[in-house]
């Protein structure tokens, strides 16, 4: 072979190496992953109303002017609510409050904000916090709990009842005054 078929040979493979080393270089790289758009898990309602019932009689039902569901655990987030509990000798608990949660797990329900209670018997409550424990068919009411029936007037930092507030009990801070007039 002569000198030059070499030189040609010798520049074609290195044109050939040179081609190549700017393909890898120059290779698109592959796109960057898109983020994962998360889907929505709420689902929101206007004027709903949410019941519980137990061999065939309401417990209680809760209506709200917002209700927010999350479509996984099946909570529930109520604003501006109105609801009533049932007890079983017709006595009736209604309240009003900003805001609410329900657990579906548990089917706890947390009423705050604004709490005001009247019971079909004509007491009437307020406090902080009002806890609907299911488990228990209790209600408590926590936090600057107050409570007026008749000629009594009850203030704690916590009261309890499983029969619409007809009977209830008091703790932390109680003090129950009979004869009393209004708050």
């Amino acid at each position: 072979m002569s000198k030059q078929q070499k030189f040609w040979i010798a520049l074609g493979v290195l044109l050939f190496i040179c081609v190549v080393a700017w393909a890898i270089r120059t290779a698109p790289q592959p796109p960057a992953p898109q983020p994962v758009e998360q889907q929505s898990t709420t689902m929101t309602y206007d004027d709903n109303t949410l019941k519980e019932e137990k061999d065939g009689r309401e417990i209680w039902e809760l209506s709200s002017e917002t209700m927010t569901v999350d479509t996984e655990t099946k909570n529930v987030e109520l604003t501006n609510l109105s609801g009533k509990f049932y007890d079983e000798d017709g006595r009736e608990v209604s309240l009003t409050a900003d805001h609410g949660t329900y657990e579906n797990e548990t089917k706890n329900i947390v009423i705050d904000s604004n709490v005001k209670v009247q019971t079909s018997d004509g007491a009437a409550l307020t406090c902080d916090k009002l806890l609907w424990t299911e488990a228990e068919t209790k209600l408590t009411a926590d936090g600057n709990a107050y409570i007026k029936h008749e000629d009594m007037q009850a203030t704690a930092d916590k009261i309890e009842s499983t029969n619409a507030f007809h009977h209830f009990k008091a703790m932390g801070h109680a003090h129950i005054v009979k004869g009393a007039g209004t708050k």
